[in-house]
């Protein structure tokens, strides 16, 4: 409670008590027994309630988010020029009011939802797009009065200023843009500049009026039964024609995928084959290193050829080799052959 207010109280208080002094001096005076010094204590206490009165009624707070507007009937205008900013402010008792003006910031909606804007039921904006398409329009305007033209509100629109400057100007402001777009530019590609073509008109036309736009909110855009179906329909045939795409990619990269390996496998092969020949190779130059150097080691001595020739013949076959101009027989071991096992006869 403000000093201004209290005052008031206090004056209020005054008034009933000099209203008891008042019934109660009466009453001694009816009874015949007057009280003593109750004329003196009763215009006491009528002194006292018209200075707290005086002083309550020119005294006035001015909270921080309002402005005062001075209404005199001293003034040729019948108001002061000058606006009251917030704190404790004088004026003059019983010739002077305060009309007061909040200068915080305030939001009106306009929805298709029942409870959401301040009309109740459906209050969203209609509109007709370029291509005569209807849509219906949800916005939310948050504004305040500039402290600077307090006085002009107040001699133009006092306390419509929400209903008859704010509401109408932001639905034609939203009719006249949303008739200069197409309806896919409505709700897709041009979204962003239909919203600053409505800020910018509806902060143009609030200014002229006294009043300061903080944002302009398009909350939501809805389309006719018809026209909604339509787009659902061209969304399901969009994704259709993404997931066709998407499969006909998923092939390619399978293809594509199935190429690199049999690729690979193909690759693999020819490295083991030219592995093998390379290896083949080497062991041929081997042989052929391995030859030479046989033959030039029996070159000067051939009787290793007969050595490499008696190391090679089967185990079972026993012979003496003598040599052809030796003027000696010797009797050779009996050799029989070994009889060969006996193999399983199939029945």
């Amino acid at each position: 409670m403000n000093i201004a207010n209290l005052i008031g109280v206090i004056a209020s208080l005054a008034w009933i008590a000099f209203l008891g002094v008042g019934a109660l001096v009466l009453f001694r005076v009816s009874k015949k027994t007057p009280m003593k010094g109750g004329g003196s204590l009763l215009l006491i206490t009528l002194v006292i309630s018209i200075i707290l009165s005086t002083v309550s009624a020119g005294l006035v707070f001015v909270n921080p988010q309002e402005r005062g507007i001075v209404i005199s009937a001293l003034s040729p205008k019948g108001y002061r020029d000058v606006i009251l900013e917030p704190g404790l402010r004088w004026i003059i008792p019983f010739a002077e009011s305060v009309v007061r003006y909040p200068i915080s910031k305030q939001t009106y909606t306009m929805s298709i939802a029942p409870n959401e804007g301040l009309n109740a039921g459906d209050d969203s904006i209609e509109a007709r797009t370029a291509d005569g398409q209807k849509v219906l329009v949800d916005a939310s305007i948050i504004y305040s009065v500039n402290p600077e033209d307090v006085i002009e509100v107040h001699i133009t629109w006092q306390d419509r200023y929400s209903s008859d400057l704010v509401r109408p100007v932001a639905r034609g402001v939203i009719r006249d843009a949303v008739s200069q777009f197409g309806i896919e530019e409505v709700y897709s590609s041009k979204r962003a500049e239909l919203v600053e073509m409505m800020n910018l008109a509806m902060k143009q036309k609030l200014s002229e009026n006294g009043l300061l736009l903080s944002d302009f909110v398009l909350r939501n855009i809805s389309f006719s039964d018809e026209y909604a179906a339509s787009v659902e329909q061209k969304q399901i045939a969009e994704q259709q024609a993404q997931q066709a795409k998407f499969v006909v990619e998923q092939k390619k990269q399978e293809a594509e995928q199935a190429r690199q390996v049999a690729q690979g496998r193909a690759d693999a092969v020819v490295i083991d084959a030219k592995g093998r020949a390379d290896a083949r190779l080497l062991e041929a130059e081997a042989e052929a290193q391995a030859l030479i150097r046989i033959n030039e080691a029996i070159m000067d001595k051939p009787e290793l050829l007969t050595y490499q020739y008696i190391t090679k013949l089967a185990p079972n076959i026993d012979v003496m080799l003598l040599p052809n101009d030796t003027p000696f027989l010797f009797p050779l071991p009996e050799m029989q052959p070994s009889t060969p096992p006996e193999l399983p006869i199939e029945p």
